[in-house]
């Protein structure tokens, strides 16, 4: 049950050139409900062995360009010729403006430079190994070649790539940032010109690693900031908006109330103390800037809604913005943009569904609260009578894992499509449960309860290929008929555990990210809820970085509920109707 068979390439190996879309086989859709392993009955004609062919379809993306952002777009050299108090972050094409760099709805990278988007490759050196970014960010001033990008792995690796329209090259990575619920930069903070990078602790504390101009590692030693910044669920970097040359600081809480923190250029004081905005910033999911759009020489500030609008506010200069301005739509299709304030979701973005023929389903979440039409992703009734679950990503494709659940024997399904053995001995559990990384190590793991209601947490090797020695979590599980989760739920960054007890009662576990005791105490966070035939976690449904959840009713409605940030959920929506078509839901 520890081994790591060989013979195999690891889940997340892929290497395919220079395009990496998300059209393999799947390596997972999304997390079972109820009790996860149980299955339609089988017939004597099921074929419950080891099951082949599941397909994940790609993302229908596309994505506007950049100069639908701008004021002034197309006025080339006048737009580009001003002088700017601060050196844009994104300039990959080297004309003086910032570009929009953005992870979309496939986990490709992309640039846009003007009115269309192409795929950024990052080298690194190493036959471009396919992995979906947890994070991207750049910076100006590392480099005379143009802007340095940053990637961040979800085991935590930041990595730094030397620019590049089309494939930048790293040349400097380093591991342990999985400590971090938000790294990002700003711009420069320090007033000597070279971008710096911030990063918070799930405990809040803020530190500053000064950059470090020229080909050796990019940053310097981490300085503490202060404590306190979980209180704000978005920290957006604005390069610089007073015309000072150094970079400035955004912030908003759950309330909705966003404050600005100005910098001071110094780096043992980076921020003056914080001024109030304004309210009712909640109605965005994600905030984020790409410096100048309005050509008057400061950052300016970009909002999307849940259903996909993008807003301008220009700045004043003060730390206040102008009315905002609607400039585009459809834009729900990015999942991440570069130097966004939110804390990323990775690792599950999917609904599966099994019907009553034992057909696989495939529904996308497209960050508005709604899913992509479904899509066929097995043979008809390929899957009938199987033993099945789901997980979060156990290796680096941010793809959710499909488990099966054979003579003892527990496979899962690759990017060849092929199920790969992990071991035996897995025939003692009734529920299998992968919300996340657990211990803190930035890898995917799995929770297990056996028939006496024992939990024990098996930590992954990063692959999706084996697991640790079995750690035991507790007693007395054996109280719930649903365990399930993908992702963060409270608002700190960690995987969260769902769990229904038989009286319909709701209860979070929130995640610690330490391995011998991996969850807090139980939260009661709600009632009613065993009126519900099926409960699932699809990850992050509305684009706000928070894990939701769905709800069937015995009608066949699925109802959404989307996580607050604070532990609870806001007030439940209707998906649609005619879902008591599946008989589960994953």
């Amino acid at each position: 049950m520890t081994s790591m068979e060989s013979g195999r390439v690891p889940a997340g190996s892929r290497t395919d050139g220079r395009v990496r879309v998300r059209v393999a086989a799947c390596t997972a859709l999304a997390l079972a409900a109820g009790v996860l392993l149980s299955a339609p009955g089988a017939r004597a004609d099921a074929h419950p062995g080891p099951h082949r062919g599941v397909q994940r379809p790609a993302a229908d993306v596309r994505l506007p360009g950049i100069d639908a952002l701008r004021t002034d777009a197309g006025a080339g050299a006048a737009f580009g010729a001003r002088d700017a108090a601060a050196a844009p972050r994104s300039d990959v094409d080297g004309d003086g403006l910032s570009d929009m760099i953005v992870q979309d709805a496939n986990g490709v990278v992309q640039v846009s430079t003007g009115d269309t988007a192409h795929e950024l490759v990052h080298d690194d050196g190493q036959g471009s190994a396919y992995q979906v970014y947890k994070d991207v960010f750049s910076t100006a001033g590392l480099r005379t070649d143009g802007p340095v990008h940053f990637t961040l792995s979800a085991s935590g690796r930041l990595s730094a790539y030397a620019n590049d329209a089309y494939t930048p090259s790293r040349y400097w990575s380093g591991g342990g940032w999985q400590i971090y619920n938000k790294v990002f930069s700003p711009g420069d903070l320090t007033g000597d010109g070279a971008g710096d990078v911030l990063a918070r602790t799930f405990a809040g504390a803020l530190y500053l690693y000064p950059g470090t101009a020229g080909d050796g590692p990019p940053l310097g030693g981490r300085t503490l900031v202060g404590g306190g910044w979980n209180q704000f669920d978005q920290l957006v970097g604005m390069n610089d908006v007073d015309d000072d040359g150094i970079a400035d600081l955004f912030a908003r809480n759950t309330a909705g109330e966003l404050y600005f923190y100005r910098g001071t250029g110094e780096a043992a004081r980076p921020f003056e103390g914080k001024v109030l905005v304004g309210s009712g910033w909640n109605m965005f999911n994600a905030l984020f800037s790409i410096d100048d759009l309005d050509a008057d020489g400061r950052a300016d500030l970009l909002a999307r809604t849940v259903g996909g609008a993008l807003y301008r506010y220009s700045s004043t200069g003060a730390g206040g913005f102008t009315s905002r301005v609607q400039i585009d739509t459809g834009w729900n299709a990015v999942n991440q943009f570069a130097n966004a304030g939110n804390v990323s979701h990775w690792g599950k973005e999917d609904l599966a569904a099994l019907d009553a023929k034992g057909t696989l389903w495939w529904y996308l979440d497209r960050n508005d609260g709604t899913f992509s039409a479904r899509e066929q992703i097995s043979g008809i009734g390929g899957w009938k009578g199987a033993v099945i679950t789901v997980t979060s990503s156990l290796d680096d494709d941010s793809y959710p894992e499909i488990l099966q659940l054979w003579e003892g024997g527990l496979y899962t399904y690759g990017v060849d499509g092929d199920a790969y053995r992990i071991g035996g001995g897995w025939g003692v559990y009734n529920t299998l449960v992968g919300p996340g990384d657990l211990s803190g190590d930035g890898k995917g793991d799995l929770v297990a309860r056996d028939g006496s209601g024992t939990l024990y947490l098996y930590r992954g090797n990063g692959y999706g290929t084996g697991f640790a020695s079995k750690q035991k979590v507790g007693t007395g599980w054996g109280r719930f008929d649903a365990l399930l989760g993908a992702g963060d739920l409270s608002g700190d960054g960690r995987a969260d555990l769902v769990a229904r007890a038989g009286d319909g009662r709701l209860y979070l576990y929130e995640g610690t990210g330490n391995a011998a005791s991996p969850f807090r105490g139980k939260k009661l966070i709600g009632s009613g809820w065993g009126s519900f035939t099926a409960l699932a976690a699809p990850g992050d449904m509305n684009g706000d970085g928070r894990a939701d959840l769905v709800a069937r009713g015995g009608n066949g409605t699925l109802h959404r509920y989307d996580a607050d940030g604070k532990g609870n959920f806001r007030p439940r929506a209707t998906v649609g109707s005619g879902w008591n078509t599946y008989s589960g839901l994953y």
